[in-house]
């Protein structure tokens, strides 16, 4: 609870210097920060615990990347804290470690390709955001992130105008979206808790900065793997990950990382234990095992957005599935379930 404190009280602090460069340097004060304060600004909640936030524009992803990435959440955090500043303030935030578990499936179906996306986490009391990216130099996309990911403290709101600018950060956390051409990605546990560490000379991601890469630069599977073997990888929360990829042409795979090096294998489904041929293979509880086998019984009578969302429900815990999400890579729109209401969705369309 005391690191949560220190690094939602460094970001306040960081917008309060903000404000202040914006009131005190005028017109030359808002250029710099245009963007940001635009974003904070969009900060809505759709429905309670649901958030909602546009970003058009520069949101420093670029620069991240030339000054090398970040392989931890708090290099990460170190980074944002600057360049939300105008790096007028350098903070000193740390890490915390979670644990969730997800399914994921794609099919063929008569409205094109679709894929399936539960999170699930125990308890019903976090906020969640869904977050439009339009990058200066990369692809429009929709992303949702757990905001508790954000390390501001476990129930975290973005109220007030500080607290939305704060929510900024969770471009950089993704857990999982898709771009418009058609790239699906999903942030999964693997398994196990061991972690990835790539050690080289290439620029370094953790998990959730692999997958805004890959939204903002892949259009489809082929790229996307080769863009991450570019990256040196570091897992997020300390644990182990895999990546579920789609893409509009109906090819789904995971990523996963075997004693440090990425191994890609062809797969529909996706849930909580280890897919590539070795040693790790099918390493996992024996509840994931049961889950993947359910959607792939389900996934043949699958021909719709409505029949897997009914396979997303299947696979769904009570009070564990913290949100669910029909994506559709032909037609580029999403349909997003919170807490398990599948009669009613928040649906979205990428331009």
């Amino acid at each position: 609870m005391k690191t949560q404190k220190k690094i939602k009280r460094v970001l306040l602090i960081t917008v309060a210097i903000i404000l202040t460069a914006v009131l005190t340097t005028g017109i030359i004060g808002y250029i710099l920060f245009s963007d940001m304060l635009s974003a904070a600004g969009s900060v809505r909640e759709l429905e309670d615990g649901l958030w909602y936030m546009e970003y058009e524009g520069d949101y420093g992803f670029e620069d991240f990347l030339e000054k090398g990435g970040a392989s931890s959440e708090r290099d990460m955090a170190l980074y944002l804290i600057s360049f939300m500043s105008g790096g007028f303030w350098e903070g000193d935030p740390e890490e915390r470690s979670l644990d969730f578990g997800c399914s994921a499936l794609t099919t063929e179906t008569d409205e094109g390709t679709i894929m399936g996306r539960n999170f699930d986490w125990e308890g019903n009391d976090s906020s969640v955001m869904i977050i439009h990216t339009k990058p200066e130099n990369g692809y429009e996309s929709y992303s949702t992130t757990w905001l508790d990911f954000l390390g501001f403290g476990d129930g975290f709101k973005p109220e007030s105008f500080a607290e939305k600018y704060m929510a900024m950060a969770a471009v950089y956390v993704p857990l999982d979206g898709i771009n418009e051409k058609g790239l699906c990605v999903a942030d999964l546990l693997a398994g196990d808790s061991d972690t990835t560490n790539q050690q080289t000379e290439k620029v370094d991601l953790t998990t959730t900065s692999a997958i805004r890469l890959l939204l903002d630069k892949a259009s489809d599977v082929d790229e996307a793997v080769e863009l991450l073997k570019n990256y040196d990888m570091h897992s997020s929360i300390g644990t182990s990950h895999h990546l579920a990829i789609s893409d509009a042409r109906g090819k789904s795979v995971v990523v996963e990382y075997i004693d440090d090096v990425m191994v890609v294998t062809e797969t529909k489904a996706v849930t909580n234990h280890y897919l590539s041929e070795g040693e790790k293979y099918g390493t996992g509880n024996e509840e994931s095992h049961n889950r993947f086998d359910k959607l792939l019984t389900l996934e043949p009578n699958i021909k719709s957005c409505e029949g897997m969302k009914d396979c997303m429900k299947d696979a769904s815990y009570e009070g564990e599935t913290q949100w669910s999400i029909v994506y559709n890579l032909d037609t580029k729109t999403l349909d997003f379930y919170f807490h398990r209401d599948y009669e009613n969705s928040h649906h979205f369309t990428l331009n």
